[in-house]
């Protein structure tokens, strides 16, 4: 079967590699479609991110959905020909954070295409996927792979949205509208929100989030007093979701957000300097949001039951023969949100 391999910075390869055979628990998949993600875009781009670092090639990808093209003779639940959604997420359930049903903080997580230990978990960006079946989220007949893809990302949005508490009737800010924060405003539109303002510095991002729901979007690049307008009087917004992992997307909000507010910390970036003195007096909420579990079986209903608007997201689909093509359309905020490819 053929795969899509990363060997380091901008050494994207398709190779071929071993077929795989499904055993009594597992399933055998054949993937249709898959998303590129940030952490693939680093992998591609910069061959790891922070301290992890591609040691030894590895296939990409973990946003994927395709059919089930056999199963394993103990398995039940999902049938040959059935599309699914695949959880990427493999928990070993024994640590003792899976024993607190805390499976996102697992002690021996393996995640598709990470190459956070060594050897490296390796991706399903490839023709064939062996799963179990426990990881499949049956989606009805009339989606299609590439929404079903998108179960993923959107269980990210799901759980930060999860974190925030109940958002019915409350004002809520995402700062960064890339595909994840996108879906962030979807997740709280669908949690009840009375509000949702969304900020970025890229225009084209802010209009794909008003195309999901987003009530008032602002450029701060451009306009940063409008934002500023919300933190009269201590604040507005009742929870704030930062998914653009960057030190000033933190400081905005924690000027925006009203006393004894909550403010979710999505996005990944590294070491920040925050004012601390602003959060013991604002007695603000410090939350941070890290993967998903539960949230995955939820995104395969939600987009099952057409219930999340993913068309404006989803910007460009490639052959998986032209996965270089793909990754470097990606890369680009002014002209993508979400790129996917397409195998078979």
């Amino acid at each position: 079967m053929k795969a899509i391999v990363c060997h380091g910075p901008k050494d994207l390869r398709i190779e071929e590699r071993e077929t795989p055979t499904a055993g009594p628990d597992d399933v055998l998949i054949r993937i249709e479609a898959g998303g590129i993600c940030g952490s693939d875009l680093h992998y591609f781009n910069h061959g790891g991110f922070g301290t992890v670092r591609i040691a030894e090639p590895m296939i990409l990808g973990h946003e994927v959905a395709g059919r089930i093209a056999a199963v394993g003779a103990d398995v039940t639940g999902v049938s040959v020909g059935d599309l699914v959604a695949v959880n990427p997420s493999r928990p070993c359930g024994t640590c003792e954070y899976c024993r607190r049903a805390q499976y996102n903080q697992c002690l021996d997580m393996r995640y598709y295409g990470s190459a956070m230990r060594m050897p490296h978990i390796q991706g399903a960006f490839s023709e064939l996927l062996v799963a179990k079946a426990w990881q499949c989220e049956v989606l009805p007949a009339d989606v299609t792979a590439g929404e079903a893809a998108f179960a993923e990302p959107f269980s990210v949005a799901l759980h930060a949205v999860n974190r925030a508490g109940s958002l019915i009737g409350k004002r809520v800010l995402v700062t960064g509208t890339g595909p994840i924060g996108a879906l962030v405003v979807a997740a709280a539109k669908l949690h009840g929100a009375l509000e949702v303002v969304a900020t970025d510095v890229v225009d084209e991002a802010l209009a794909r989030a008003r195309a999901v729901g987003a009530d008032r979007t602002i450029n701060v690049a451009t306009d940063a007093d409008a934002l500023a307008a919300y933190g009269a009087n201590k604040g507005t917004f009742d929870a704030v979701i930062e998914a653009s992992g960057t030190e000033s997307g933190m400081r905005s909000a924690l000027d925006v957000i009203r006393p004894r507010g909550r403010l979710i910390q999505l996005g990944l970036g590294g070491e920040v300097t925050l004012p601390q003195n602003q959060i013991v007096a604002k007695e603000i909420e410090l939350c941070g949001s890290f993967r998903f579990h539960e949230e995955f079986a939820w995104a395969g209903k939600l987009i099952g039951a057409r219930r999340v608007p993913l068309a404006p997201l989803l910007t460009a689909t490639f052959p998986a023969a032209d996965a270089v093509a793909a990754f470097q359309s990606a890369g680009d905020r002014h002209t993508a949100m979400k790129v996917q490819l397409a195998f078979g």
